[in-house]
């Protein structure tokens, strides 16, 4: 919402010394967001007001050019007998009579653009009739600034007349405050801010209107809480608006258009109560306020036709809908330049149904803005009485004897808290009556009363456009927020020894931290699947994967199930990757899978009103899925890039194998593999992934049917750990040092294809025993000279006894102990 400084500060009485500056940062500090302040550039020179007094039409140009004399009074050449000046202009939207601003010879606008007499269309100009933008007022640039006639003298310095000493604020309330969207809010907020009395222009008594009013019936009271009418005739329609109110509407951002709808926009941004007016001699018979039907339809003040929804409020009269509640009128009674008998509206709306309707036809005017963040209802009479008066006063209309106000208006509930509650949540101990003096300021009716327990109680009637206070930690927020958040003290609490990351936490940190180490970029994918993901991963029908917890109210319809594992996730970023041109990537995810539990009780719907008790807390609880932390990584493309360094390597299923042994031995446990078929990798290429004779994970190359429904490259690899099932090691012995130096061995065995090499080296290490201190893996052969269905498995071998020097015969017989035990369980020989 955009506010001039000087309509803001019309209610106030403020103190010297206070400027923008300091009523920006009052705002600011009670809590309301000040976007940008403009301040009106001061036009350098001779700026007065004139009057056109002929218009020489010139024809002979293609685009419409007037040559115009134009009295400026005494801003004339010294010693000139005539007070006029030519000024050519191309704009159309004045005639002869009208003031209008005008910028002479030596003037610089804003934008430093100067002005000069020059020679032009065949005519010599000597000085520019200015729009709005090009004084500062706007950015409204359709046509030139009319003032209203008989407003002015010609001659007069237009910079005081036009005000361009002024400021324009841009505030953004929060949504809960729709009260500070009008003038009479923000004022009221800057008055508590700098402690200044406050002359609150919503609250009137109003007299008791005789005669008889417009009938008006409410079939839906739920959507419309209070109805007021005021019937203003006689209005002439001609009648300019007053420049103070088009120059507020200016700065405000609202263009200028007639005296009556420009009433109401004045008075919306005055108090906050959105108006219509209705062209009374089209309004045929009652006002009805209801819900739209099935299929009827109404054309708005847009020329939009627009198919009502059941769900809809609308005003209608014999005719059918003539409005759409809280949000756009309807052609039909639409002001015009010929009307002049005006039905002011003004009415409480229900702000959900009114911010569906909004949301439903795409009209987001600013009378929905308001209504849907709840506007107040008690100064509905207030507004449309204002807007008659305007209407009588600067239109000659006749405001009639009766006034229409149907509805009921509801006290909000009172609020009680004990007085000490602030001073209890701020720490900070306040001057006795802070509580009181605030909660006055913002409107409410304060009394003191005492608790049987002696305790001091505050009870807060809250206005009524305070709908937002509820509770007393309502109350509790606005003592602090007016007395200042900055004068609450930050003290960091003191952390009690032995506090900090638990050991979970510490060790999913440093697998995290190892895996980008090694070369992984984390990634944290939303954990939402739809139920094709299971059938492109090759899951079969019974696969417990399968079975998933339902999300009621999915982001996305066709991803409404919790994943069961990090897979499809993590594939899909790959994917995602790969569209944008990364053909190598490395991705891992640290994150919880959901798993619903057998037997587990439906999820209870509490009341939101209270507390739940211990046993619905209890069936919360037990309905909650399991949530087990999984680690996962996928892989493709090149492992290890080419260069001149190398041919470089792509990526294969031992480097998914490898990312688990990193994951091991971060969290010191040591991991088994073994050979295995799990979906979705591939049955000859999939590595099963153990912590003693447990079961925690999978690791190997995708199968090449997932890869293609899942559009991914070509031997994809992954691998996917439950890190929960792992155990965590706290206290770690530190690793054996030996003085001593190892001896290194190479042993080359032939085995079986089908034989693991995991279970190879599992083999040696039991037949060497403890003085084998390592084991690699660091070649594969396969070949004629092996023979068919045969491979060799070549292994580093490295004896070191940590008591003494191993010497070259016992090395020797170590490692055909080592060898006879993988003879003797796989049928391997040595390789000759």
């Amino acid at each position: 919402m955009k506010v001039p400084f000087s309509w803001l500060t019309e209610h106030l009485a403020l103190t010297e010394g206070i400027g923008v500056d300091e009523v920006v940062d009052a705002l600011v500090r009670v809590g309301i967001e000040v976007d940008g302040v403009h301040r009106l550039e001061q036009v350098r020179g001779p700026l007065v007001i004139g009057r056109v007094e002929k218009i020489t039409e010139l024809t002979q140009f293609k685009k419409p050019i007037r040559y115009c004399r134009v009295d400026v009074g005494d801003a004339v050449e010294p010693g000139s007998t005539d007070a006029t000046r030519g000024i050519i202009c191309g704009a159309t939207n004045f005639t002869e009579g009208d003031l209008v601003v005008v910028a002479l010879p030596g003037a610089v606008l804003p934008g430093d653009f100067a002005i000069s007499a020059r020679k032009t269309y065949g005519h010599l100009s000597e000085g520019m009739m200015c729009s709005a933008r090009e004084v500062g007022l706007g950015e409204d640039h359709s046509g030139i600034l009319v003032l209203p006639r008989n407003s002015a003298t010609p001659g007069d310095d237009a910079t005081e007349g036009l005000g361009l000493d002024d400021a324009v604020l841009e505030v953004t309330p929060t949504p809960d405050r729709g009260y500070a969207l009008s003038v009479r809010g923000l004022a009221r907020e800057l008055a508590c801010a700098l402690d200044l009395p406050f002359a609150d222009p919503g609250l009137r008594e109003l007299p008791k209107a005789k005669g008889d009013a417009w009938p008006v019936r409410i079939e839906d009271p739920d959507g419309c809480k209070r109805f007021v009418v005021r019937r203003v005739s006689g209005l002439d329609p001609s009648a300019p608006t007053p420049w103070w109110m088009q120059r507020r509407l200016m700065l405000a951002g609202i263009r200028s258009i007639s005296l009556a709808v420009d009433v109401t926009n004045y008075v919306m941004l005055e108090l906050g109560q959105p108006l219509h007016a209705f062209d009374a001699e089209r309004v045929k018979g009652e006002l009805v306020v209801r819900r739209a039907k099935e299929g009827e339809k109404l054309t708005t003040l847009d020329d939009v036709e627009r198919v009502l929804d059941p769900g809809d409020i609308v005003i209608c009269d014999d005719t059918g809908p003539i409005s759409l509640a809280g949000t756009m009128g309807g052609a039909s009674t639409e002001i015009t330049p010929e009307s002049t008998d005006v039905l002011l509206e003004g009415a409480f709306w229900n702000p959900a149904s009114i911010s569906r309707t909004a949301r439903r036809h795409h009209l987001f005017s600013e009378a929905a803005k308001r209504f849907e963040r709840h506007t107040d209802p008690a100064v509905a009479p207030v507004a449309v009485e204002m807007a008659a008066n305007l209407l009588r006063t600067y239109g000659g209309g006749t405001v009639q004897l009766g006034r229409t106000d149907e509805g009921r208006m509801e006290k909000l509930p009172p609020v009680t808290m004990p007085i000490s509650l602030p001073d209890e949540v701020a720490g900070v101990r306040y001057e006795r009556g802070v509580t009181a003096r605030r909660l006055t300021q913002i409107g409410c009716k304060v009394s003191i009363d005492t608790a049987p327990d002696g305790t001091g109680l505050v009870v807060a009637e809250p206005p009524s456009w305070r709908p937002d206070l509820q509770r007393p930690a309502d109350l509790v927020e606005e003592v602090l927020r007016l007395e200042g958040y900055d004068t609450i003290p930050s003290t960091v609490p003191a952390a009690p020894p032995g506090t900090g990351l638990t050991a979970e936490q510490r060790r999913k940190r440093s697998v995290a931290r190892a895996l980008a180490e090694a070369g992984y970029v984390e990634v944290a994918p939303p954990p939402f699947v739809s139920k094709q993901t299971w059938d492109k991963m090759g899951l079969p029908a019974d696969d417990v994967r399968r079975n998933t917890v339902s999300l009621l109210n999915p982001l996305d319809a066709d991803s409404a199930e919790l994943a069961t594992t990090l897979l499809p996730g993590l594939l899909d970023a790959l994917q995602r990757n790969q569209s944008r041109g990364l053909r190598d990537v490395a991705l891992f995810q640290i994150g919880q899978v959901f798993l619903p539990q057998k037997g587990a009780p439906r999820v209870p719907d509490p009341p939101v009103t209270e507390r739940p008790s211990d046993e619905e807390l209890a069936t919360l609880e037990a309905s909650v899925p399991k949530q087990p932390l999984h680690v996962a990584v996928v892989l493709s493309g090149n492992r290890e890039r080419a260069g001149w360094w190398g041919p470089g390597r792509s990526a294969a299923w031992a480097d998914a194998v490898q990312a688990a042994r990193i994951v091991a031995e971060v969290s010191g446990v040591e991991l088994q593999i073994e050979a295995a078929e799990h979906a979705p990798w591939h049955p000859g290429r999939c590595a099963r992934l153990l912590v003693g004779d447990f079961p925690v994970g999978y690791a190997g190359e995708l199968h090449p049917k997932v890869v293609e429904a899942m559009g991914l490259p070509k031997r994809t690899v992954a691998m996917e750990l439950d890190l929960d099932a792992v155990p965590v090691v706290e206290n770690r012995p530190a690793p054996p040092m030996s003085p001593y130096p190892p001896v290194l061995m190479d042993v080359a065995l032939v085995v079986d294809e089908s034989v693991p090499a995991a279970s190879v080296e599992k083999a040696l290490r039991s037949g060497a025993g403890a003085r084998l201190e390592d084991v690699t893996l660091f070649d594969i052969y396969t070949g004629e000279q092996i023979g068919d269905g045969k491979r060799s498995l070549a292994f580093k071998l490295r004896f070191r006894d940590p008591e003494r020097t191993l010497s070259s015969e016992e090395a020797v017989e170590l490692r055909d102990a080592a060898v006879a035990a993988a003879a003797e369980e796989f049928g391997a020989t040595l390789r000759a």
